[in-house]
């Protein structure tokens, strides 16, 4: 990584290992990082850091193209297995590379059991529906279950242990911690040949920490940061990236059972994919597609079981509820 670097033309010894030292160790990470960042991380001047920008994405022809060689660019793209073959087909394939994947649903629903699931299934081998490549998983609010993902990976009949071992995992504590964490993994995930980085959750520790009107608009602003820092981290190392999402009743309905994704449009906007998961009849859950560049609005039925995330042959239809009202939410 060290010689990469050094394909930088006219840029100092100096300012190379001041990068290295911020996290920057691959020309793809400074070919996507926004000019301000890299000043701040490194502690270079504007002009060098606009060269170092500009010298990086010359190397990665980040540029003007052609819709052809965007085209093969995609052809790239990879897709990880969900575990279940009806998710899978919603999603065209399994969850993508190069995209940010949200899961949204409410407590209880099922959006950790399938965050473990893939923690297993991507590290199998492309024509098994893997990406080949290890995981990193921060756990926002420590629900992340190491005897859970043994137990999935030893079900489906593959070396726990193994399996235990290329997942990499950080307990963020606090809102801080958690931008810290991901700060580094423009550095980590090539060492650690990962291919798929978990969030779960992504607004846990906002939501509790920035309360009050007077806080929001500082919180979206960091929400929005790291969201597409998360993006160009997809892109750049053809990587699939899924956070978790909650949800929160909304105050303006009074006899219905609507629930509105955690975040706001900052999380709307940034997104690749959104999947809604709901409880269905008889233990069943739900995974709806709510948005999507390309994907229609599909759903699927799936259950949670020993095998972590696997398919039903039940409808996919979800459970009615008893209409609530504002005081019954509150």
């Amino acid at each position: 990584m060290s010689d990469e670097l050094e394909k930088i033309k006219s840029v100092s010894p100096s300012t190379i290992s001041k990068l290295r030292s911020a996290g920057y160790v691959t020309i793809e990470a400074l070919a996507v990082t926004p000019v301000s960042e890299i000043m701040e991380k490194a502690g270079v001047g504007r002009e060098t850091a606009v060269k170092v920008c500009d010298e990086a994405r010359k190397l990665m022809n980040y540029g003007f193209v052609r819709a052809a060689e965007l085209w093969e660019r995609r052809k790239n793209l990879a897709r990880c297995t969900t575990g279940s073959k009806k998710i899978d087909k919603i999603l065209g394939g399994g969850i993508e590379t190069q995209a940010v994947t949200e899961l949204i649903g409410d407590y209880g629903v099922g959006k950790t059991q399938l965050c473990l699931t893939l923690s297993v299934m991507a590290q199998l081998p492309r024509d098994k529906g893997g990406l080949e490549g290890n995981v990193i998983y921060l756990d926002t609010e420590g629900t992340f279950s190491p005897e859970r993902v043994y137990q999935i990976a030893t079900q489906r009949g593959l070396d726990g242990q193994k399996i235990l071992d290329g997942v990499i995992v950080a307990r963020a504590y606090n809102s801080d911690h958690q931008c810290l964490l991901m700060d580094h993994l423009f550095k980590k995930c090539p060492e650690e040949n990962v291919k798929l980085v978990v969030v779960d959750s992504m607004v846990s520790h906002f939501r509790g920490e920035y309360l009050g009107r007077e806080n929001i608009a500082q919180r979206q602003q960091i929400l929005n940061r790291y969201l597409h820092k998360l993006l160009r981290l997809s892109e750049a190392y053809n990587l699939a990236v899924v956070i978790t999402n909650q949800v929160l009743a909304n105050p303006a309905t009074f006899y219905a059972n609507l629930e509105l994704p955690a975040g706001g449009h900052v999380m709307a906007h940034a997104c690749t994919h959104r999947v809604k998961l709901n409880r269905g009849k008889s233990g069943t859950r739900i995974a709806k597609i709510i948005d999507s560049p390309y994907l229609p609005e599909e759903k699927a039925p799936f259950i949670i079981t020993e095998k972590g995330i696997e398919d039903t042959e039940a409808e996919a239809e979800e459970e009615e509820e008893e209409p609530q009202t504002l005081t019954q939410k509150i």
